[in-house]
């Protein structure tokens, strides 16, 4: 609800608004650091109080606390009131997702440096879409891309562009897929003359473990979800390469025409790896385009003792990285790289008040020519302050420690005979396990009413997901500072909690 008196005189005098913006001006700049130190000193508050990662409030508690702090008006307020308002009912009812035993989702632990950099790229506001609304900007994507590709192994002709995150960067590696299909094998531009009448005959394959954004974009690209082929995965979740031939040639029998393999370079569940180099090799003989999603085992580039699991990845076509995963970056923060920079050619269209022809005759650099975004923000400042403070080394080194954590999880796991895990050799960070009571008639009920539980009471929060149509419990370890001693604790807890469900307690 919004109450606003229109009629009511706003001063017009120069000057009057000063206080409202960061300028050169004295006013902007004793507004910002006062109202900088406020929230700093809001955040630190939270922070030092925070032991628990969630307090455990119900939705209905938490909208009760917000609504009345939602109603809008016309009338203007001293902002540390409206901090005072608003920050402790939105802070204390927020998930604090830098807890050690915040362990559910791939949702990670921001570094300070991107934290920081958050506040800069919020102050210069940046616009990614034309050298003239971000001229330094423009200058540092494009070269922090050109160092990453060439981190990753891609060769010269590589290039890339920064996104919101997976799904974006999915749907724009099939979109070039599509359209360079296309024109390569019915001379057909669909940016100029529409989907191809044959287009029902396309197939992209995927794994059946492969993010649920594959189907979604092939959805949105004209194709329909019938044109996903997924293949079977093997005893450790990764795709089949015998199935996948196999179905490369069922589909080549039929007269219908696979363009695109998707592999998966971390899947949400599992953490698994497809096998990367053997797909290469086989999409480079088919003459398939690869794209990878990499989201989240993309990272594993920068680690000391597993970057081997991603050989192959550099032999891709396209590849999404997520850096808001396991890069630990205030989300969002994504990226596409793509082993030649002209398939950009499918999203390129000159606009005059952006980025005229002759602006690309002149060597200016425009951004909206790679993206499906016109305005975009500055998040490669965030990775540059990141990877310059830190130094690839350490992120590797954290990296590092939170696979040791999933292996840890998993021996003790094993240790114990109420858990069966499931993924018993994890690829990264993720595990996978069910608690089983030998005198319970349900065990899906069981473990979901444990995960509630933990995360109604504060104890932790680790995640449910569904195993052969069971429901089991998920860890993923993304936090460095998450110790073995934090693990066992939460172990225990969940023994605890699923002991007292059977006795008749924490019903919901």
């Amino acid at each position: 609800m919004i109450t606003s008196f229109k009629n009511k005189r706003v001063s017009k005098e120069p000057g009057h608004y000063d206080s409202f913006f960061l300028h050169s001006g004295e006013e902007g700049i004793q507004t910002f650091n006062e109202q900088v130190d406020l929230v700093k000193e809001k955040l630190l508050t939270v922070f030092e109080r925070a032991d628990q990662p969630f307090k455990g409030s119900t939705t209905e508690e938490i909208k009760k606390e917000l609504l009345p702090i939602m109603k809008l008006s016309g009338e203007t307020k001293p902002f540390q009131e409206v901090l005072d308002e608003i920050g402790e009912a939105v802070l204390s009812n927020s998930l604090h997702v830098s807890h050690k035993k915040s362990i559910a989702h791939l949702h990670c632990p921001p570094l300070l440096t991107g934290v920081v950099a958050e506040l800069m790229i919020g102050a210069l506001n940046q616009s990614m879409d034309s050298w003239d609304q971000s001229p330094s900007a423009t200058f540092v994507e494009e070269e922090l891309i050109k160092s990453l590709a060439e981190y990753a192994r891609m060769p010269e002709t590589a290039d890339g562009v920064f996104t919101s995150g997976g799904t974006q960067s999915n749907y724009m590696g099939l979109l070039m897929a599509r359209d360079a299909f296309c024109q390569t094998y019915w001379n057909h531009n669909v940016q100029k003359s529409g989907l191809p009448q044959d287009l029902g005959r396309m197939r992209i394959i995927c794994a059946e473990e492969a993010h649920f954004t594959v189907k979604k974009s092939a959805s949105q690209l004209g194709l329909g979800e019938q044109a996903v082929v997924t293949v079977p995965t093997d005893g450790n979740h990764r795709m089949c390469i015998k199935s996948f031939e196999k179905i490369i040639h069922r589909l080549e029998q039929k007269n219908l025409l696979p363009f695109c393999v998707v592999a998966t370079c971390g899947t949400t569940d599992y953490g698994s790896i497809d096998p990367l180099s053997e797909l290469a090799e086989i999409c480079q003989r088919k003459d398939l385009w690869l794209h990878i999603d990499a989201a989240y085992g993309g990272a594993l580039l920068f680690s000391h003792s597993h970057y081997q699991k991603v050989e192959g990845m550099q032999q891709a076509d396209s590849i999404g990285l997520d850096f808001h995963k396991l890069c630990y970056q205030p989300i969002s923060c994504g990226l596409l790289l793509i082993k030649d920079r002209k398939h950009f050619q499918w999203l390129s269209l000159h606009a005059d008040y952006l980025n005229p022809v002759k602006d690309e005759q002149e060597g200016i650099v425009n951004l909206v020519n790679k993206s499906v975004q016109t305005t975009r923000r500055f998040d490669a400042l965030k990775v540059l302050l990141t990877l310059k403070t830190l130094g690839t080394d350490l992120l590797g080194s954290m990296i590092d420690t939170t696979m040791e954590l999933a292996e840890f999880a998993v021996q003790y796991l094993k240790e114990k005979p109420e858990f069966t895990v499931e993924n018993q050799h994890p690829e990264l960070n993720t595990v996978v396990f069910q608690y089983q009571a030998e005198s319970s008639e349900n065990l899906c009920e069981l473990n979901r009413q444990i995960q509630q539980v933990l995360y109604q009471k504060g104890k932790a929060v680790i995640a449910k997901t569904s195993v052969r149509g069971s429901t089991y419990l998920k860890f993923t370890l993304l936090n460095p500072r998450t110790t073995r001693e934090d693990l066992k604790e939460v172990i225990e807890e969940i023994e605890r909690t699923g002991k007292s469900i059977m006795n008749g307690g924490h019903r919901d």
